[in-house]
């Protein structure tokens, strides 16, 4: 291949790698110091009201077969998985991977460490079960869980 053409090449393979689209994460993993964990609990919390309502639409939906039922009871479901993706992103990304501090386990702390992992964990669990579910059930123990999840930050959430 000439030059020319492996320059244009390049520059058409360039131009295309910068048009994808970027994927934007719940907040960025650099020393910024910019935390808001009451606002990450609260849209933690919209979430659940959002997959519960799905959850009442796709429960009155199921039993019809005409299409326009069939698209929003699709429509449902994927605004159900959205949502319950969108909080075990929450907890892993920003939570669990700039919050939540190792403490030794000979160390002052590991107890309520091991406790504060148990409660992030049971609110990724509980965000898993509403995916797979369209039981309401599933929604009260995902609220429990966020409930048991912000007693480890303050209320106004600016942890430093």
């Amino acid at each position: 291949m000439n030059r020319p053409a492996r320059t244009t090449l390049l520059l058409l393979a360039a131009l295309a790698l910068l048009s994808l689209p970027q994927l934007a994460l719940a907040h960025c993993q650099v020393p910024c110091g910019i935390y808001d964990d009451a606002a990450r609990i609260e849209a933690m919390r919209e979430d659940a009201t959002t997959i519960e309502k799905a959850i009442t639409n796709i429960v009155e939906l199921s039993g019809k077969s005409d299409a326009q039922s069939a698209n929003q009871l699709v429509r449902w479901i994927t605004t159900k998985e959205d949502h319950a993706s969108h909080i075990i992103e929450v907890v892993s990304v920003y939570f669990l991977t700039q919050k939540v501090k190792p403490v030794a386990e000979d160390a002052k702390g590991y107890a309520e460490y091991l406790a504060g992992l148990a409660d992030h964990h049971a609110v990724m669990v509980a965000a898993m079960k509403c995916k797979q579910n369209a039981d309401p059930a599933t929604v009260k123990v995902l609220r429990s869980a966020l409930d048991a999840l912000a007693t480890h930050y303050s209320a106004e959430g600016h942890d430093h």
